[in-house]
């Protein structure tokens, strides 16, 4: 009898032993809220060019001064357009909150009317300034707005990322889903693909660079393809500094008209 006793404590150790080895699967949500979490310093600033290309390979290219600092509570951004001469002075900038339910706050300052416009969440489905990025991709999205589901896992571009479908609540939003693919070790979204309110892929956005500034990964240059339309829309981050102590200041109405 003991020795019945003891093997039954050690399919026990054994069984116990394998469950901690073994955890629960990571769900959906918990990627995607690893994503959104991931740090990246407490302020940022960078050169970033925007580099607009048709289906005829013709490109226009932007330069941009960008900003950004987290408040705690709110993350703040503004970006103010360098060059060329069409579009030198124009500002936007991006409250994104952590509150449940507060959607962001977005204005765009155009020199030519010398007036700050808010935009509406009626235009947040609107491409900003003829890129492939609409105003709601430039804001932070958060976790809790979409149901998420964990589809598979598989490696590309040589790193073992996780495959997630998100599903928005909201059945009047822009997109029907997206697909997610996510570094396991950086938590950073390698790819992510974009389908219209009818289900069908619009556009795809490839992370083609990602740098480890002051112990953080920073992506740096991305490209936004719309497969509908046959454009692109590079994004590339340069003179990238962390934690310099931005003001407050910088992220202002008054500020948006004065420029850098």
């Amino acid at each position: 009898m003991k020795t019945i006793k003891l093997a039954g404590l050690l399919i026990l150790a054994l069984v116990v032993s394998n469950l901690k080895v073994f955890p629960q699967e990571i769900t959906g949500l918990q990627i995607i809220e690893n994503v959104y979490n991931r740090p990246v310093g407490e302020d940022m600033t960078a050169d970033l060019t925007m580099t607009l290309i048709n289906s005829s390979g013709n490109e226009r290219v932007r330069k941009i001064k960008q900003f950004s600092r987290d408040f705690g509570d709110v993350e703040k951004k503004i970006m103010f357009f360098v060059s060329p001469a069409d579009v030198k002075n124009t500002s936007f900038m991006n409250w994104s909150y952590d509150e449940e339910g507060k959607d962001d706050d977005q204005w765009i300052y155009l020199p030519a009317l010398k007036k700050t416009k808010r935009i509406s969440s009626d235009s947040k489905g609107d491409y900003f300034m003829g890129s492939d990025f609409t105003y709601d991709d430039l804001g932070d999205r958060k976790p809790s707005d979409d149901t998420h589901k964990l589809l598979r896992e598989e490696k590309i571009n040589g790193e073992d990322c996780y495959v997630v479908e998100s599903i928005p609540k909201d059945p009047d939003y822009m997109y029907s889903k997206t697909v997610t693919w996510v570094i396991k070790d950086k938590w950073i979204g390698l790819k992510k693909e974009f389908y219209d309110e009818d289900g069908v892929l619009l556009k795809i956005l490839h992370v083609k660079d990602y740098k480890k500034i002051n112990g953080f990964w920073i992506i740096v240059d991305t490209e936004m393809e719309n497969v509908q339309k046959d454009h692109k829309t590079v994004m590339e981050l340069r003179n990238i500094k962390i934690d310099t102590g931005i003001s407050d200041s910088k992220f202002t109405e008054r500020m948006m008209t004065r420029g850098i």
